[in-house]
């Protein structure tokens, strides 16, 4: 492993200038139909594709514009500064279709420097799609600078130009697949069986599903899945197997017995442990008016001091150098919430209280998201009225024993969930219980991926 940057690189990278033009070609196709002219005729159709706005907005990092962003109507312009492996910005570009006839993207074309330091992913629009009179669209530009870059790169500088060739549509164009970027790797999106899904509980992000999905990770020399791309771009990925020992969430008299739990009750005042996940201090919102943090937690749970010190500690310089410092949902979940978005959900409940970090555990809504099977296996009392079913559709399954969830109850401040391998959600795990750790982090979007995902050939950073 090559030597990460001292201070004066750093500095240097600075001058690092990413450049990219977007051009929107909206031409003419020749109509299918003849115009029949009979005396004096006007031509009433007209044909306006045009480029409308372009915003700008930082991802990760120390990124920003070197220029504000322009546009016309066939251009979209901007200039990117990158400091820091990471670093990251998101162009959205705005196409509307002001005539009366409906276009289609016939084309695109993209030409970029290919800087290895360098990464543009483009999304959010495929060839063959149809942008209807008076309808609008966006597609987002992403530029980074490569995550795993370990030293001062040569060249400083890379160039994108993506050509969008836009003709009349002629009502006969099939339906477009769906799909999406993951680390340079574009992936369906698909609404039944094992694959990358929409969440439709949070606007922007993308799941796993399925018994056995194609979102093997290598990282850290170690293989482990992809759980999310969140809205943010970054990826919740999670170690395939356990850690090698059982782990208590709390120790037995970690925590004061005055000290007050996530749910609003006193900790246990000596076996069941606490399963407040940090300090009141840590949580990022505090929701003191519902009464869900009250009085003072003084220590972290010991499981998130050992995942946050001696265990982040010991992974490779490359792995913690992708690892994310992020927001976590670590409120308390009533078991008898559904994860969906028209009721009373867990994952709003989880949103209550939230903790910034590198190193936690899955959630309740990670663990019922992961199940491809929704009509049967969308909540708890779902799933577990349906084990036979939902543990076979849902690669999150233990394989042996339980492992933690870092979502407790509402109600006991030292029972925890846990997801075991009957594929059930138990609500009865003593904070102070040794369980198996199954650690989840958040890493950088700036990542250029390889392979296909498969557990024979997991993706691998570039």
């Amino acid at each position: 492993m090559r030597g990460r940057f001292n201070t004066g690189q750093r500095n240097y990278i600075i001058l690092g200038l990413c450049s990219i033009l977007l051009l929107m070609v909206a031409g003419y196709a020749a109509f299918r139909t003849q115009l029949t002219i009979n005396g004096t005729s006007n031509i009433s159709s007209e044909w306006k594709v045009l480029i409308t706005g372009i915003q700008s907005s930082v991802l990760n990092g120390n990124a920003s514009d070197s220029e504000s962003p322009t546009y016309t109507a066939t251009t979209a312009t901007f200039k990117t500064n990158l400091i820091n492996p990471g670093d990251s910005m998101r162009y959205t570009v705005t196409v509307e279709n002001q005539g009366s006839i409906d276009a289609v993207l016939k084309t695109i074309q993209k030409t970029d420097s290919n800087n290895k330091a360098i990464i543009f992913n483009v999304e959010g629009m495929q060839e063959g799609e149809v942008l209807k009179a008076g309808d609008e669209t966006s597609f987002i530009v992403e530029v980074s600078y490569n995550a795993s870059t370990s030293s001062q790169p040569e060249n400083l500088t890379s160039d994108l130009e993506l050509t969008l060739n836009y003709e009349q549509a002629t009502g006969e164009e099939t339906a477009v697949e769906k799909v999406t970027n993951i680390g340079g790797v574009r992936i369906p999106v698909v609404e039944s069986g094992d694959g990358l899904y929409v969440d439709d509980t949070r606007a922007g992000r993308y799941v796993y599903r399925g018994s056995n999905p194609n979102n093997y990770i290598e990282f850290n020399d170690e293989l482990w899945r992809i759980v999310a791309k969140e809205a943010d771009g970054t990826y919740k990925i999670v170690r395939n197997d356990v850690l090698s020992e059982k782990i208590p969430f709390d120790e037995s008299g970690n925590r004061d017995s005055k000290s007050e739990g996530a749910g609003g009750t006193y900790c246990a005042t000596n076996s069941g442990g606490c399963t407040a996940w940090a300090i009141n201090d840590n949580y990022v919102n505090e929701y003191s008016e519902s009464k869900i943090i009250q009085g003072t937690v003084l220590k972290d749970a010991s499981l998130n001091t050992y995942l946050n010190g001696e265990y982040y500690n010991n992974l490779n310089p490359m792995a913690q150098g992708l690892v994310v410092n992020h927001v976590w949902n670590v409120g308390p979940v009533p078991s008898e919430n559904d994860i969906t978005i028209t009721s009373n959900l867990s994952i709003l409940d989880e949103e209550k209280i939230t903790w910034k970090g590198k190193v936690a555990l899955l959630s309740i809504s990670d663990s019922i998201l992961a199940n491809s099977n929704q009509e049967q296996c969308q909540s708890v009392a779902d799933i577990n009225s349906n084990l036979s079913v939902c543990k076979t559709t849902n690669y999150l399954v233990p394989v042996s024993d339980s492992y933690w969830l870092i979502s407790p109850r509402t109600t006991y401040s030292n029972y925890l969930m846990k997801f075991n391998s009957k594929g059930s959600i138990d609500f009865g795990a003593y904070a102070s219980s040794p369980l198996n750790v199954r650690p989840a982090v958040y890493i950088n979007s700036g990542i250029s991926l390889s392979g296909d995902g498969t557990q024979s050939n997991p993706y691998t950073i570039s």
